[in-house]
C-alpha cells in the first residue's frame, strides 16, 4: 500500500452547542490523483476560522469529505494549465493533507486558486493579511464603514485575524481607533503593537463602563465580530449616522439550530438604529471579491511589506491537532489568526 492520504471529517454523530472531543474522526484514504485539468496540492496551512462551524452546523458539508478551510499548499502533481509541480498556491484543501484542485473540484465560487509569490510575503498571509481574511477587514472597514478623519471606531475581536486588521485600516484613514479584546496580554498588543487608541477588555466587571469612557464623543464605526453581550455595550454609544458592520455573531455559533442571531440583534437595536439613523449593514466577502480583490492587494502587500500593517500569526503543528486548535479558536484562546502547520514551508 502506498502513501495515504489523512483528512479530518465530522464523526457524523449530532452536533452540540460548541465542537467536543466527538464531533470530529480523524480518517485515511488514497492519496487523490490529478485528472485532465487538474492539479494535486500537499497542504501547508490550514486556516482556522469561525464562519467553518456555520458551516457545519449547516450542513454545508458533505458527509465524509474533509472539513473545509482555505489552505496553502504546494503543487505535486499537475494537468492543470498555469500550475505547475513545485507552485505554491492559495485553495480549499480543507483538513486534510493532500486535496485536489481544478476541473470538478467543489469549492466555493468566489475562494479560486492562485499561484502565490513569495516575495510579496510571507506564504501564510494568502491565508490571513493577504487573503480572504483582509479583504474581509478591508471591505467590512474602509467600503462599508468608511471612516474618516477624527471619527471614532470601535472593533470588536479586535487581536483576531480580522479585527486586527480593521483597527489599523481605520487608524490609517486618520480615525480614533477602540479595540475590544480579552485578556490583559491582547489588549497590551493591541495599544502597543497595533497602535489602537485604547482597547478595552470584556473579560472585566466594568466593561460597559470602561468602554463608555474609551468612547467620550461616541462612536460612529463599529465592525462587529462578536455580539451578544459586546454588542449591547455598543448599543447606546452610536452617534447621529454611524455605520455597523457585521462581520461575525461568534457569541452566538453555539446557539440552538434555527435561532437568528442577527434578527435578534437588530430587534435589541431597532429604537437606536431607528432614531439615530444607524445604517446596518452585513458583510459577505465574496461580493466583493471580483469587484475589489486586485485593489484590496495593491493597497494592502506595499504595507505590510513596509510594516505599516503589522499582523499577529498563531500557528500550530500536525494534522492531529487540528480539532482541538478549532475549539481553542472558537472559545478565544488564541492569540492572532489561528493557523495549523501540516507539512514543511519550503519559505522559510
Amino acid at each position: 500500500m502506498g502513501p495515504m492520504n489523512r483528512f479530518w471529517t465530522l464523526s457524523g454523530k449530532p452536533l452540540g452547542a460548541w465542537p467536543d472531543a466527538d464531533t470530529f474522526a480523524l480518517r485515511e484514504g488514497p492519496i487523490p490523483v490529478p485528472g485532465p485539468g487538474q492539479a494535486l496540492t500537499r497542504t501547508i496551512y490550514v486556516s482556522l476560522d469561525p464562519y467553518q462551524w456555520g458551516y457545519k452546523k449547516r450542513g454545508v458539508e458533505a458527509p465524509g469529505a474533509p472539513c473545509h478551510a482555505r489552505t496553502v499548499a504546494q503543487v505535486t502533481q499537475s494537468q492543470m494549465a498555469g500550475f505547475a509541480v513545485g507552485d505554491l498556491v492559495f485553495n480549499t484543501n480543507g483538513w486534510a493533507e493532500y486535496g485536489l484542485m481544478g476541473e470538478g473540484v467543489a469549492r466555493p465560487s468566489y475562494m479560486i486558486p492562485r499561484k502565490l509569490d513569495p516575495a510579496q510575503g510571507r506564504i501564510s498571509q494568502a491565508v490571513g493579511v493577504l487573503g480572504m481574511l483582509g479583504l474581509t477587514a478591508y471591505a467590512g472597514m474602509v467600503l462599508m464603514g468608511d471612516p474618516k478623519p477624527g471619527e471614532t471606531a470601535v472593533v470588536s475581536a479586535a487581536s483576531g485575524g480580522v479585527g486586527q486588521i480593521a483597527g489599523q485600516l481605520a487608524r490609517l484613514r486618520g480615525a480614533r481607533v477602540v479595540g475590544i479584546a480579552g485578556r490583559e496580554q491582547k489588549c497590551r498588543y493591541v495599544v502597543d503593537e497595533l497602535r489602537f487608541d485604547a482597547c478595552v477588555s470584556h473579560l472585566s466587571p466594568t466593561f460597559a463602563r470602561d468602554l463608555k469612557a474609551a468612547c467620550p464623543t461616541g462612536v460612529d464605526v463599529y465592525f462587529e465580530n462578536v455580539g451578544g453581550a459586546l454588542f449591547d455595550a455598543v448599543l447606546p454609544l452610536f452617534k447621529q449616522g454611524a455605520r455597523m458592520t457585521i462581520c461575525g455573531l461568534i457569541a452566538h455559533y453555539g446557539d440552538a439550530p434555527g435561532a437568528d442571531a442577527r434578527a435578534a440583534l437588530m430587534k435589541r437595536g431597532e429604537c437606536i438604529f431607528h432614531d439615530r439613523g444607524v445604517n446596518v449593514r452585513d458583510l459577505f466577502v465574496g461580493d466583493f471579491v471580483a469587484s475589489s480583490h486586485d485593489t484590496f492587494l495593491a493597497e494592502m502587500t506595499p504595507k505590510v511589506a513596509a510594516g505599516e500593517i503589522k499582523y499577529r500569526e498563531d500557528i500550530r503543528q500536525h494534522i492531529e491537532n487540528l480539532p482541538a486548535c478549532f475549539a481553542e479558536m472558537l472559545r478565544g484562546d488564541n492569540f492572532g489568526k489561528m493557523l495549523v502547520q501540516l507539512a514543511v514551508d519550503p519559505t522559510r
